[in-house]
């Protein structure tokens, strides 16, 4: 591998700047890998066994737990969409990477401190003391104010940490395109490292050790992050905000709202307005008129007009989004051939890239029941609740190192699949292989019999804990290995795929929003996770099968809601087809293809 030295570059896509970018490529990396691996061991070190903590230090019951956990993932994050904005428009990835490190490591000091001080955590209570007290309103509010600071930190490094490493290299040269694949991998290869010591090292020191020292060594890994961080300070390649992309896909909208009222011509890939800004990253984009022609959609918008609110079908909407390159008496054109008010008037290619958007949003809403089926968080209260014990060991596996055989699962097929499986579909079927919307789609699937799997063998454990009337059943933990190993095989697929899937279709200007959009999915899903498990504890309460979801499970019928999550799934899973089978991906399809064979017809006709 060629090391990128201390290369001078002019700034891409800027030929006209006479200054000299100096990309230090692989020489930084250290610095910026080094500072994601510790922040990794930080973060997941302390979330990864944080429902253990809320139950046995805080006492708090495993409903109020798990929802209170859902909502904190979700909005961290739903966070990653404005640290994306912020960084994008207004103080640039170095500093908001730098104030989100600084708002990680507060956040984790605090939750530390917890732990710390008997007075910031309830009175320890025995397991089945039904007098246990929970924690009272100044003890919440110390720990709330510790995660909504992790808020913070996640919202600002998620979205930009991939995109500052890759700025780091000059993407003008060969070496510098080797440094960014290069980046990528080290940078995947170190987030899976920090999860396996994580649920591993981190979580023992926590359960068996104690959880003042357990929560101080994600604290101090943080520390090192920050550490690690500034001290490359002087050498980083650091891009100026250039203001939101968002500002673009606003522009559309508003600006054919204004419109709405005007006729589109017969043929609006030859008459509208088409001007593409000669410095701009995004690809051409063909005109496309893919919602007219797939009316069988139920897709519809509300759009607000003078007369009151009117339906619009997807055809319409369509033509209503068109409307923005519409060129009137009004619009004032540039002697570049630029608009002079780009809120009175948009170009063709934005338009595209706005649809280009929209398309995706039906297959995003996908992640919603996926990662609900894919990251079943009832498997560490089974694990407590099974023999954890290693062989003929005395050795107990913590209960929230089970999540280890995911990542495992997802660590060893990524090579196969990369290396095998790809090559060989690409020979039968001589050509790229598996689609991402096909991986996307076995991803989705995975779930179904995940879920299946886990309702089989949480009727098996509860059963042998009710015969022997114990409250850990004797049988082996290690049989949730099978449906874990799923989880994490559809995650190979799934997620992967999302990221690959919204990183291709979104322009690319956007790329760093296409990153936190793959979150966002995550964030609803854990808002719907968390309602979707109190309306199964409410509703099965009082009901004549029992509780579902009790504190001792072997009370409850957790096999039942397992069930009720396969279903979901395989409702997804045909969603899903819906979309896949409605798609075309961007730049592609037969519309613009026939648009194209007409116009020249035209053109040949006027001729």
């Amino acid at each position: 591998m060629e090391m990128e030295m201390e290369k001078t570059a002019s700034p891409a896509n800027d030929d006209d700047d006479d200054d000299e970018i100096n990309y230090r490529g692989l020489k930084v990396m250290p610095f910026i890998i080094g500072n994601e691996t510790f922040e990794k061991l930080g973060a997941i070190g302390t979330l990864s066994n944080l429902q253990v903590y809320l139950t046995t230090v805080f006492n708090m019951k495993r409903i109020s737990a798990t929802t209170l956990l859902n909502v904190f993932n979700g909005t961290t994050n739903i966070a990653t969409l404005v640290g994306a904005y912020l960084s994008d428009t207004h103080f640039g990835r170095y500093n908001t990477l730098g104030f989100a490190s600084i708002a990680s490591l507060f956040g984790l000091l605090v939750v530390n401190l917890t732990a710390v001080f008997n007075n910031l955590h309830p009175p320890h209570c025995e397991p089945g003391d039904s007098q246990c007290i929970g924690p009272d309103a100044g003890q919440m509010a110390f720990l709330l104010v510790g995660f909504g600071l992790m808020v913070v930190g996640a919202g600002g490094i998620r979205p930009c940490n991939l995109a500052f490493g890759a700025d780091q290299f000059n993407p003008n040269t060969e070496s510098g395109k080797r440094g960014i694949d290069s980046f990528f991998n080290w940078y995947y290869f170190t987030v899976t490292f920090a999860q396996i010591v994580s649920v591993t090292v981190v979580v023992y020191v926590q359960s068996n050790v104690s959880w003042s020292i357990g929560l101080a060594l994600p604290t101090i890994f943080m520390f090192l992050s920050c550490f690690l961080y500034f001290v490359g300070t002087r050498m980083y390649v650091n891009v100026k905000p250039e203001g939101s992309p968002m500002t673009s896909l606003v522009q559309v909208v508003v600006v054919a709202f204004k419109k709405r009222k005007l006729e589109l011509p017969e043929q609006p890939w030859i008459t509208l307005f088409n001007h593409t800004p000669p410095k701009s990253i995004n690809s051409k984009l063909p005109y496309t008129h893919q919602f007219r022609d797939k009316l069988h959609l139920t897709l519809f918008v509300v759009v607000l007009t003078r007369d009151g609110v009117r339906n619009l079908s997807p055809g319409s909407f369509e033509s209503f989004l068109d409307k923005a390159a519409i060129i009137t008496l009004e619009d004032e054109i540039k002697a570049d051939g630029s608009v002079a008010n780009p809120w009175n008037l948009c170009s063709m290619q934005q338009v595209e890239e706005a649809k280009c958007v929209i398309r995706v949003i039906p297959v995003s809403l996908t992640a919603i029941l996926y990662h609900i089926g894919a990251q079943q968080q009832y498997v560490v209260f089974q694990a407590l609740q099974s023999d954890r014990r290693l062989g003929n060991t005395g050795f107990q596996i913590p209960a929230a190192s089970y999540v280890i055989f995911a990542m495992l699962s997802l660590t060893l097929w990524v090579p196969i699949y990369d290396r095998l499986v790809i090559p060989f579909m690409r020979r039968i079927k001589k050509g790229e292989g598996i689609t991402v919307l096909q991986r996307i789609g076995i991803g989705l699937f995975i779930p179904i019999v995940e879920s299946l799997i886990g309702a089989v063998v949480e009727e098996r454990r509860r059963t042998l804990a009710l015969r022997r009337g114990s409250a850990v059943s004797p049988m082996s933990a290690m049989w949730l290995v099978p449906q874990l190993a799923l989880g994490g095989l559809a995650e190979a697929f799934n997620a992967i795929g999302q990221i690959e899937f919204y990183y291709k279709q979104f322009p690319e200007n956007m790329r760093s929003i296409a990153g936190a959009f793959f979150f966002c999915g995550s964030a609803v899903s854990n808002y719907m996770y968390s309602f979707l498990i109190s309306v199964v504890h409410r509703m099965t309460e009082g009901s004549s099968t029992g509780n579902w979801l009790p504190e001792d499970l072997n009370r409850g019928r957790l096999d039942n809601f397992y069930y009720l999550v396969a279903a979901l799934c395989a409702f997804n899973f045909g969603y899903f087809l819906l979309c896949a089978s409605w798609y075309r991906y961007k730049g592609t399809g037969e519309s613009s293809i026939g648009m194209e064979m007409e116009a020249k017809k035209l053109d040949e006709h006027t001729a």
